[in-house]
């Protein structure tokens, strides 16, 4: 009974691992395109972000060139004030003062010129670091809906699969001791391939490939108790269970 037991522990091991990297190859099917769309889309909102501060760089320019073009219109007003002023002065002293109202009002329009085509200029180098920017995110965007697409038809052509494999991986892990079932998520979290329980190949550990002792290998092969191995640290199963489970996938509905 006790034998039995292990048997069936072992046997969901295998069925877990085996589910698990069918889930795997599912993913990997899909390969870099979900980081590689979460790149595109913060690197979009990075560019967005750049976008909007160069806008406001623009809007700022332009509200200081129509203050500059108001204060020339109030300037160039009072020229001709003081121009209609001079006409009527009584002595040299409100003379000069007016000429020198006027020739200020002047320097004042020259300066304001001046500050506006040196505003206009800086526009036009910021409208094109704006334009190289929508450039770039109007290529992001392009190629945001090309992976898009390209990982909506994979989901769409495995999220049935993906689904029932989740259900069984879990249904599998109901049947392994809690202690275990969290050793097993430990090392296939650790390990690139994603193996967490293999079985031997040529007397070797199928994970690390290391020589397995014959005492260790007569004692996988009897399913008797939980094996694992010295050098990586993976469960050992016997490779009839996988056997079975490759037979079962192959074998009609």
């Amino acid at each position: 009974m006790e034998k039995d037991k292990v048997l069936e522990k072992l046997n969901a091991l295998a069925q877990l691992q085996h589910i698990d990297s069918k889930l795997d190859k599912i993913l990997t099917l899909r390969g870099s395109l979900p980081e590689e769309v979460a790149e595109l889309e913060f690197e979009i909102q990075t560019k967005e972000g750049s976008k909007d501060r160069v806008q406001g760089d623009i809007s700022d320019l332009e509200n200081e060139i129509a203050k500059r073009k108001a204060n020339i219109r109030e300037f160039q007003s009072q020229i001709e004030k003081y121009e209609s002023q001079l006409n009527s002065v009584k002595n040299n002293r409100e003379y000069e003062a007016l000429n020198k109202e006027i020739e200020y009002a002047r320097l004042e329009i020259l300066t304001s010129d001046k500050k506006i085509r040196n505003f206009e200029d800086q526009i036009g180098q910021k409208e094109m670091v704006l334009a190289d920017i929508q450039t770039e995110i109007d290529e992001r965007t392009h190629d945001l809906e090309d992976r898009k697409k390209e990982l909506e038809v994979i989901v769409n052509q495995t999220e049935i699969e993906e689904k029932r494999l989740r259900e069984e991986s879990e249904k599998a892990g109901q049947l392994v001791d809690v202690r275990i079932l969290n050793a097993y998520r430990k090392i296939r979290h650790n390990m690139r391939n994603g193996l967490a329980v293999v079985s031997t190949d040529r007397d070797a550990c199928g994970g690390c490939f290391a020589i397995i002792p014959p005492q260790l290998q007569l004692e996988i092969r009897q399913k008797r108790k939980l094996i694992i191995c010295e050098n990586c640290g993976r469960m050992l199963v016997d490779r009839s269970f996988f056997i079975e489970l490759e037979e079962k996938d192959a074998s009609p509905v």
